[in-house]
């Protein structure tokens, strides 16, 4: 049996569908359309693609959830620049499915109204991402060091005290030391984000992700999702590189990435 699998929803402009595979490497692409709103989707097996499978699939074959939503993402991205401009879409998440078109067709009849406002919201604008990640400890840890003055007692404290004696200091010295670079680092993240806030026109602190999901040793202490005016998006690169080249003097690295679909701004 056939399911429909809903990537997004974007303005009928009466264009060919994307040439590409669906999700599942089979199924075309196509559009749904109802009163000037299309529905990206395409043809799979509901057997297959069943929430209850998807489920069992993220439990026991985490391969094939991550091959299925890199292909969710790319046809989403797609999507958006077809025709080699960027399109006003409203990105869905992961694993969206309707038995049949009937289903579909009364969800875009029932939210047509909040569809076309995420819509507008987006008209004109582009997302682009900012990550930064603590690169080199040692030198932030330096840093800190040399501006905390309560630190650099307890320092000159150690080196003081017989050896045994010391370790226990020490180790009051370690919880100090850490607490104050998270201090820092917070203060930091709070800067560059507002820096960049002020040059988009919607902002996002998203959740910061672990080392698995990033694949560094690095932790990372700002995600940061920027909805930016077409035509300011020089200025924001702009701001971007600035920070990166003040931070990279602190021990860290700031990386930006998009045009991206509106994933943090599109809410309906």
């Amino acid at each position: 049996m056939a399911g429909l699998y809903l990537y997004c929803f974007r303005e009928d402009r009466g264009i060919p569908p994307l040439s590409l595979k669906g999700i599942d490497g089979v199924g075309e692409i196509f559009g749904i359309s109802l009163r000037g709103l299309e529905a990206v989707v395409s043809e799979v097996s509901m057997e297959e693609f069943a929430s209850e499978e998807v489920q069992r699939k993220a439990r026991e074959d985490l391969n094939w959830i991550k091959e299925k939503a890199v292909a969710h993402a790319r046809i989403i991205e797609e999507t958006m620049l077809q025709e080699s401009s960027i399109w006003p879409l409203i990105p869905m998440k992961f694993g969206i499915i309707f038995k049949d078109i009937s289903g579909l067709r009364q969800v875009l009849e029932e939210n047509h109204s909040r569809f076309q406002e995420a819509l507008e919201r987006v008209r004109g604008k582009q997302e682009w991402s900012v990550k930064v990640y603590l690169e080199n400890r040692k030198a932030f840890e330096e840093e800190v060091k040399g501006k905390n003055d309560f630190i650099r007692q307890k320092q000159k404290e150690i080196a003081s005290l017989p050896e045994g004696m010391a370790y226990f200091v020490e180790e009051e010295f370690q919880t100090v030391l850490r607490e104050g670079m998270e201090r820092e680092l917070a203060l930091i993240s709070n800067s560059l984000h507002e820096s960049l806030r002020r040059k988009a026109d919607s902002s996002d602190r998203c959740k910061l992700l672990g080392k698995e999901l990033t694949g560094r040793s690095a932790p990372m202490v700002l995600n940061g999702a920027y909805l930016c005016l077409e035509e300011k998006i020089g200025d924001f690169k702009k701001e971007v590189e600035t920070l990166s080249e003040e931070a990279k003097q602190r021990g860290l690295s700031v990386e930006s990435s998009g045009p991206w679909p509106p994933y943090n701004f599109a809410r309906w």
